[in-house]
């Protein structure tokens, strides 16, 4: 796997990470045609949380330009082994998780890029879901939230399950609509926040990722 501990200290630009970012989101605006409603909501400075609905691989498309911050984001660790397309994503803001288990690194990472004021994309479903509601979720935005003062978007995204569904190679030219939910404060506490508070934070996590995934559905 590629060093990967460059990432948290490089908050800059890169002409790399702009060039990237503008490919991303050409495709996706000439493919998706994306509605987005709140965008404003994004907060433009410190630590954030940006938490959108997990329907489907063109989800990490759709999100990346929806805030002009640089954000930062999780992968899938094996894509990290793959010849030049590891290194690539190191310098676009990306950094490798082991999905299905308690990954401390990459929590740690998370953790990190939030502490210097950065924006990271977390699907708080963990990985992609089925279904027309959002079922309990992990507890991992939460706890990195309390852990870091960082405020927690819920971002719905409807479409992207027609647009590349599950075991699709390649994308649909399908129209896809995206709501901007406001601000979800991190759980705190004058000492140290407990389980119960982080839980109680995640349901309203959920209540408010299920209202605007239902309201993006809908248009």
């Amino acid at each position: 796997m590629p060093e990967t501990e460059d990432l948290v200290l490089n908050t800059r630009r890169t002409i790399t990470y702009v060039l990237c970012r503008g490919l991303v989101t050409v495709l996706a605006k000439v493919l998706f045609r994306p509605s987005i409603e709140g965008a404003e909501r994004i907060p433009a400075n410190g630590p954030v949380i940006v938490a959108p609905i997990h329907r489907s691989n063109a989800d990490f498309a759709v999100s990346v330009f929806l805030s002009p911050r640089k954000v930062f984001f999780m992968a899938k660790h094996t894509l990290f082994s793959v010849p030049i397309l590891g290194p690539l994503l190191i310098r676009v803001g990306a950094f490798p998780v082991r999905r299905g288990s308690a990954d401390r690194e990459s929590m740690g990472r998370a953790e990190a890029v939030l502490r210097r004021g950065q924006a990271l994309v977390l699907f708080p479903e963990g990985t992609r879901k089925e279904g027309l509601h959002v079922e309990p979720l992990h507890d991992g935005a939460m706890f990195v939230a309390a852990r870091t003062g960082a405020w927690v978007v819920p971002v719905g995204i409807g479409g992207t399950e027609r647009a590349m569904p599950h075991g699709a190679k390649f994308p649909r030219l399908v129209k896809v609509h995206v709501i901007v939910g406001e601000p979800i404060a991190p759980p705190s506490s004058e000492g140290r926040v407990s389980r119960t508070q982080i839980a109680a934070k995640t349901e309203e996590l959920r209540a408010a990722l299920e209202t605007v995934y239902q309201e993006a559905m809908s248009r």
